[in-house]
């Protein structure tokens, strides 16, 4: 949760021009003197909200794929990154490379 915060933060700060308002997929603001609304379940109630998580995900499936070059024994640009078995047992055979998460379970053991 840290670190989405820290994450949205930031990205908001490098906008530009800078927004007055935020809508926020979630229950928790961003730490900024912006106007904000947070949505629960945004991406189901909010257009705007459900287009950039799209936008979103489209953008992570293709850097996994381009990830995937770099390192193909992962089979990213078939599992986008997600636990599958095979992505799984690729971590056991090969070791977690630099991109994955070593605090998510199933990355070390």
């Amino acid at each position: 949760l840290q670190a989405t915060r820290k994450a949205m933060k930031q990205a908001v700060l490098h906008l530009d021009p800078q927004p007055d308002f935020l809508l926020i997929d979630g229950t928790h603001p961003v730490d900024l003197p912006i106007d904000q609304r947070c949505i629960k379940n945004g991406d189901e109630l909010s257009l705007s909200i459900s287009a950039a998580s799209v936008m979103a995900k489209v953008y992570r499936d293709r850097m996994m794929c381009s990830y995937h070059s770099l390192y193909p024994q992962y089979g990213f640009s078939s599992n986008k990154g997600y636990g599958t078995q095979g992505h799984l047992d690729a971590i056991v055979r090969y070791g977690p490379c630099c991109i994955h998460r070593v605090t998510f379970r199933g990355v070390l053991t």
